[in-house]
């Protein structure tokens, strides 16, 4: 390099530009971290979000638009058991007129009711009766099931569950039954003490604490949120679930159930 070229001073435009390099580096040294923290948020959300939907799909129509409280804590550990086995499609082939009746009646309250058409089995879900002895679905084929899935915890289980178990009282008996079914994983005194407080006195008291219940709905595309309940026929198939609160209380629902009971016994002279 010449001595003419060392003493030339630079231009203000190189100097610029030596600036704006220096600039450009900064910026993207500055901006790469936060590029970084952006794409973890949106990891992280997409995460938490695919958790509180169970790492399920919402099936379309099915969810009520009523609010359902988040069961996400109940997700399977690794080491839950696999959901018990369903009755084989073909059991199912006999309800598709039981259930096709029962269009008429998915109204007023009871409008956000998804009759499954044609009806489909369910797995034989497993819990536990009031003095703790293993009760499965199985076990109480040969009447027509009203199966809730609820916890103390569910905000809108506290409004519904004096609802089932009125019709509990009016309609409960050898051909019908609301079988409800708490989720509490820990007190078990909790919701025996849910259920005097909010004046249930027919129900009978199912608990599920493991959550198997539920995770054997939940592998059949059941069980978006609590509470969730089905319509189970005397064969244990499915004739319709309601995701969301219901007043299953009302005349909506009487007339349901009475239509269920009759549409069962039309099938079976």
């Amino acid at each position: 390099m010449t001595n003419s070229e060392q003493a030339r001073p630079k231009t203000d435009p190189e100097r610029r530009g030596a600036g704006e390099g220096r600039e450009d580096g900064e910026s993207r040294a500055t901006m790469n971290p936060l590029i970084a923290q952006i794409a973890l948020g949106i990891v992280i959300g997409a995460t938490v979000g695919a958790l509180a939907l169970y790492g399920m799909n919402h099936l379309s129509g099915n969810v009520s638009p009523r609010e359902t409280a988040p069961v996400h804590q109940l997700a399977a550990a690794p080491s839950d058991p696999a959901p018990a086995a369903a009755p084989a499609e073909g059991a199912c082939a006999a309800s598709a007129d039981r259930a096709r009746a029962l269009e008429p009646f998915a109204k007023g309250e009871l409008a956000a009711l998804k009759l499954t058409v044609p009806p489909r089995p369910l797995p034989d879900l497993s819990f536990l009766d009031a003095a703790g002895r293993p009760v499965t679905l199985a076990d109480l084929k040969g009447r027509v099931l009203l199966v809730n899935l609820w916890a103390t915890w569910c905000v809108p289980c506290r409004k519904e569950m004096p609802e089932l178990d009125h019709l509990e009282a009016e309609l409960g008996g050898p051909d019908f039954q609301v079988v409800a079914i708490n989720l509490d994983t820990r007190d078990p005194e909790k919701p025996r003490a849910f259920l005097r407080d909010t004046g249930v006195t027919h129900l009978a008291a199912f608990t599920d604490p493991k959550g198997q219940s539920f995770q054997a709905l939940r592998s059949v595309g059941r069980g978006f949120g609590l509470p969730t309940t089905l319509l189970v026929d005397r064969d244990g198939c499915e004739l319709g679930f309601l995701a969301g609160p219901a007043a299953w209380g009302g005349a909506d629902a009487q007339a349901l159930v009475k239509a269920a009971l009759g549409a069962d016994r039309a099938g079976r002279d």
